[in-house]
């Protein structure tokens, strides 16, 4: 795959997920009539959807090769947060015999807020969006599966690799998952994601390696990969 294919729709949640992939002047402009009017109304009609596309796919190309080392053949992958699945797409291009079972929200927030959400109530993320993106993109519908996380239907299979970048105990607690996790998780299962707080994992997981560190954003986190789960820690 050389590039990403995204409509206005498509670019539009792009960045709502994704804010670095605006321009200085969108930012500025975000800033001064606030999120909101952000959301609601410039997302939709002052972005450009070629510059997003290009944007969004040099982005996931970076996370693609940071990860590819947990990669293999015939995997069975669960993500949880993934956006539009921009990562997902390029893993199930390069890997077409593996297979990945997304968990997402199915609404957009009517104001956007980056930050800590306890109870993992708000959402931006479409279901339909997101299968138009894989489907749009040449990622056959045999290769997914899509479940809505308020409708509490997950998928109940052992999994080999789970993602979740920015999203879990990033925008929320993961605890929020820890009795589903220890219904998918077995000895092999290798779980990364970004964290404010990867010392608190070192009682959760046998094994926990930082493999990115983040300090460009408020809230300054690392990402880590952890493997060997103490099931009675959980």
């Amino acid at each position: 795959m050389i590039a990403f294919r995204l409509e206005r729709d498509l670019a539009r949640l792009a960045v709502l997920q994704r804010i670095e992939l605006i321009g200085p002047n969108l930012k500025k402009t975000r800033k001064l009539f606030g999120r909101y009017i952000f959301t609601k109304f410039i997302s939709k009609h002052f972005i450009n959807p070629i510059n997003i596309s290009n944007s969004y796919f040099k982005l996931m190309k970076d996370e693609l090769n940071l990860i590819k080392k947990f990669l293999f053949e015939k995997q069975n992958i669960l993500s949880i947060g993934s956006g539009i699945g921009g990562l997902e797409a390029l893993i199930l291009d390069d890997y077409k015999d593996s297979h990945i079972s997304f968990i997402e929200k199915d609404y957009v927030s009517n104001k956007i807020q980056y930050g800590w959400d306890d109870l993992n109530e708000e959402g931006y993320n479409s279901l339909n969006l997101l299968e138009k993106f894989l489907l749009t993109n040449g990622i056959p519908k045999k290769s997914f599966s899509l479940f809505n996380f308020n409708k509490n239907s997950f998928p109940t299979k052992k999994f080999d690799l789970v993602i979740s970048l920015y999203s879990l105990d990033y925008h929320y607690n993961f605890t929020v998952y820890k009795e589903y996790f220890k219904k998918i998780f077995d000895e092999n299962t290798i779980i990364i994601f970004d964290t404010i707080r990867p010392n608190y994992f070192e009682d959760i997981f046998q094994e926990v390696e930082i493999i990115k560190t983040n300090k460009k954003t408020v809230h300054k986190s690392e990402r880590i990969v952890c493997r060997k789960i103490k099931k009675e820690k959980l």
